[in-house]
């Protein structure tokens, strides 16, 4: 049963230093009543998902269950995430504009366990990561992609390879790819990585319908690349014309696309907006432009503070899905 879905609470106070032991403090500004009412109603949802999560029943398809909370202060603003290839349940997650140049290993439970500090790359707004293996390594993608004033000429993503060791340390991106859109400016939270096709899936954010691009995962030479429009994304649930007039600001957000990430076996393009997750299964013949022009199977998000960040497990059975504002749910999707 979906939660209801209350407005975003105010974004929560850092009390530690990057690489400080995780602690369960977690402050948010002051705000209204109402606020802090439906806040609060969030967290007991939460909390009975949690009481009830210890079933050894299968989850059903579609069904979703609360893995663990996020309350380390430092896990504020998340925008992306990724589950690790090379260390069992370990997610890889990263905040977005105004924080270091940093990656963040979390336990499945929402515990930190680690903080990668990223040399060498100057961080203006990371929006979403993946995981991919290639060549019997596993990498980790940054996508420095958000543009919402729709003002940068270029952007960037860092490639990193995964460390052998879950601990602190400084690492160097393995490769960078600088690129720009064809036609100007827009905002993009939502990349994916096809081994495949060694190729780099982008989907925009505020476009109606949302935009499909395409770059070379691995590109010859430094030279700035120009995505390459693939299509467009069919099926997005726009909102009804009750909300259009009730609630216009609310109305805008609900088709937008915050992540994506494909399945391990290549198969299906998991896309979130604010409200809903969709799959889009890909058939060996199909481009991705063809797969994502038919009819996606829609479901709505578990209740989310801001849902900014999905990724698929490393086995491909179920998607891990967080929101920006601590303390935030860790939920666990089959789907």
């Amino acid at each position: 049963m979906p939660f209801a879905r209350p407005r975003p609470a105010a974004r929560a106070v850092a009390l530690a230093s990057p690489d400080a032991p995780p602690t369960a403090r977690a402050a948010t500004a002051p705000g209204g009543v109402r606020r802090r009412l439906a806040w609060l109603t969030g967290l007991l949802g939460a909390a009975v998902l949690v009481a009830c999560s210890g079933s050894d029943t299968p989850p059903e398809h579609g069904s979703s269950e609360l893995a663990g909370m996020m309350l380390d202060p430092q896990l504020s603003e998340i925008s992306g995430l990724a589950a690790s290839r090379r260390h069992p349940d370990v997610l890889w997650m990263h905040d977005d504009g105004g924080n270091p140049e940093r990656l963040f290993a979390v336990a499945t439970n929402g515990d930190r366990l680690a903080t990668l500090r990223i040399e060498g790359v100057t961080k203006t707004d990371w929006e979403d990561m993946a995981a991919f293996e290639l060549d019997g390594r596993s990498y980790l993608l940054i996508a420095d992609t958000g543009d919402n004033g729709g003002l940068r000429r270029s952007l960037q993503l860092h490639v990193i390879e995964e460390p052998s060791k879950i601990e602190n340390a400084r690492l160097k991106p393995a490769w960078s790819i600088a690129f720009r859109w064809p036609d100007g400016a827009r905002d993009c939270e939502a990349v994916a990585v096809d081994v495949a096709r060694k190729q780099v899936l982008l989907i925009s954010k505020k476009r109606q319908p949302p935009e499909l691009f395409a770059l070379p995962l691995m590109p010859a030479g430094n030279a700035l690349q120009t995505a390459t429009r693939l299509g467009e994304l069919a099926g997005i649930p726009q909102a009804d014309e009750a909300l259009r007039k009730s609630n216009p600001g609310r109305a805008k957000l609900q088709g937008q696309v915050t992540a994506a990430d494909i399945s391990p076996d290549g198969t299906t393009l998991a896309v979130m907006t604010y409200r809903y997750l969709l799959q889009y299964p890909r058939q060996p013949q199909q481009s991705w432009a063809q797969a994502v022009a038919g009819a996606p199977r829609v479901s709505d998000l578990p209740w989310l503070p801001q849902a900014e960040a999905l990724g698929w497990s490393a086995d491909g059975r179920s998607l891990y899905t967080t929101g920006e504002f601590i303390p935030a749910p860790l939920y666990r999707i089959t789907p």
